[in-house]
């Protein structure tokens, strides 16, 4: 039978299959364009799966904030080549799907948004994966800001808090709270203070310093006491590096973000805090 060039060129549009492959789908299918269409994307799948075990460590990470303020997503959306990163589709699926996450709150990957997912990488015969999500909400007396980096290999999300939650509507307010978020993204600190240490981790760490010292011909000889302050310093010194309170503010090293959050509230002429935060990166 006759194929028209025009129901070629439509179903290349919907499928983005090459114009040969639509052609003979819409051949093999006696011009049947559901049929065509749906032989299409079994091949696509198919050669989707053979790539199945293929290394997904491209990507972009997205985040979206409700219009209220209420609510933040975090997604991180894998592929095999920063070329289909880069993809105008791979991007709006993303955008799709933190919105959706928002809407329908969701808690983890499903099958609705997999199913997304894998309707794309049909189409674009890639292996794909929704690597992870997060849904983080807010109070009454919290506000949420984003920062992403680049062309989305970082995402951060934080979580502000102030006993006048109305001093966020301020832009000074806003203005430092991405800063904060930025700085979060500049350091990756792996806590907010000390208090959120997994004792197990910092035990680890410990016997790390241990050992090093150990080597230390410097300190061959010292009394017990002597070592165990020398190992308490640079425990000190380690959870300042990576506690994001005691950081060295990233716009002015000379203060911590815990001063330049008291200098920030007294600006502000309210108690101002941060809450939490959450940090993505691209195959990390």
């Amino acid at each position: 039978m006759e194929i028209s060039a025009a129901d070629v060129k439509k179903l290349r549009e919907k499928t983005g299959a090459g114009m040969m492959e639509c052609k003979k789908a819409l051949v093999d299918s006696e011009g049947d364009f559901a049929g065509a269409e749906k032989l299409l994307k079994e091949k696509g799948l198919a050669a989707v799966e053979k790539r199945a075990g293929r290394a997904t460590n491209e990507g972009k990470v997205f985040v979206k904030i409700s219009d209220d303020g209420a609510k933040a997503a975090l997604v991180e959306l894998a592929s095999e080549t920063d070329f289909v990163a880069r993809n105008p589709e791979f991007i709006a699926l993303g955008d799709i799907i933190a919105g959706k996450v928002l809407e329908k709150d969701c808690a983890g990957p499903n099958e609705e948004l997999s199913a997304l997912v894998t309707d794309l990488a049909t189409k674009i015969r890639e292996n794909m994966s929704l690597k992870r999500l997060t849904l983080v909400k807010a109070a009454a007396n919290e506000y949420l800001t984003r920062y992403i980096h680049g062309d989305g290999n970082i995402g951060v999300v934080v979580k502000m808090e102030s006993d006048k939650p109305e001093i966020f509507k301020s832009e000074d307010a806003k203005n430092f709270a991405f800063t904060i978020a930025l700085h979060i993204a500049a350091f990756n600190p792996l806590a907010l203070d000390r208090t959120k240490i997994d004792p197990a981790y910092l035990k680890e760490q410990e016997e790390i310093f241990r050992k090093q010292m150990e080597g230390d011909e410097k300190l061959n000889g010292k009394p017990a006491n002597v070592i165990d302050n020398i190992l308490k310093g640079k425990i000190s010194k380690y959870l300042s590096d990576i506690c994001l309170l005691e950081q060295a503010y990233v716009k002015d090293e000379k203060f911590t973000v815990a001063q330049a959050l008291a200098d920030c509230g007294k600006k502000l002429g309210a108690a101002i805090s941060v809450k939490d935060y959450v940090y993505y990166k691209v195959g990390a």
